[in-house]
């Protein structure tokens, strides 16, 4: 193993660890159990921390294969930030600069569950700082499950991290979060786009209703 795995294993330690104290998330497998398994986790997107509460609270088996999908502006933007991001967290990074692109970011997905990876992604696209539940969702989850009808895809609700770390703020505030996860959905022979998206919300939309905590 070299020095930068070791790196960074003890990086995603600290970055568990730290999750866990600060939240002290708790997750909950509604209608799908926490098996090796093939998925792509669509969920909400509030925080610049939800993809890695969805990681922290994945078994650690699952964890290693599990890649979020983000924005390469962000995660190239600093030496620190390229090492969690690759090493770390081993992103599936996007160029969301339709004009620089070199890759196409639906085929740079399917080929990473190709090779035996789960991902994690926000199909609002960005981050929803309004007062509605959700943003509208982008088309990429749909061109992906055309590509690769046969994977499993699961919707997470992340309940609470908002508040935990609002936009602008540098230090969080230690709040309980609840990571919940639904019942597994796949593309429907002959289903649209729109129908699979809204599908795809409904989904999404009911977790929040049962996860709302008290």
């Amino acid at each position: 193993m070299s020095v930068t795995q070791i790196l960074a294993n003890i990086a995603a330690m600290v970055i568990v660890l730290f999750a866990r104290l600060v939240t002290a998330v708790r997750a909950v497998w509604d209608g799908v159990e926490p098996i090796r398994s093939k998925r792509v986790y669509f969920a909400n997107h509030t925080s610049n921390g939800d993809f890695i509460l969805i990681w922290t609270v994945l078994p650690s088996n699952m964890r290693h294969e599990t890649r979020p999908v983000a924005a390469a502006d962000y995660w190239l933007a600093s030496k620190l930030r390229i090492f969690i991001g690759r090493e770390v967290f081993n992103a599936v990074l996007i160029d969301r600069n339709p004009e620089t692109r070199e890759k196409d970011p639906v085929g740079q997905m399917a080929s990473a569950l190709d090779e035996g990876s789960s991902l994690i992604l926000f199909p609002e696209g960005t981050r929803n700082t309004g007062d509605q539940a959700l943003l509208p969702f982008k088309s990429g989850m749909y061109h992906l499950a055309t590509q690769r009808p046969d994977v499993d895809i699961v919707p997470v609700w992340i309940e609470n991290l908002n508040r935990v770390m609002p936009k602008g703020e540098f230090f969080p505030i230690p709040l309980i979060c609840t990571v919940r996860f639904g019942e597994p959905m796949r593309l429907k022979d002959g289903e649209g786009k729109d129908d699979f998206l809204s599908r795809s919300r409904t989904a999404l939309l009911a977790l929040k209703d049962d996860g709302e905590l008290v």
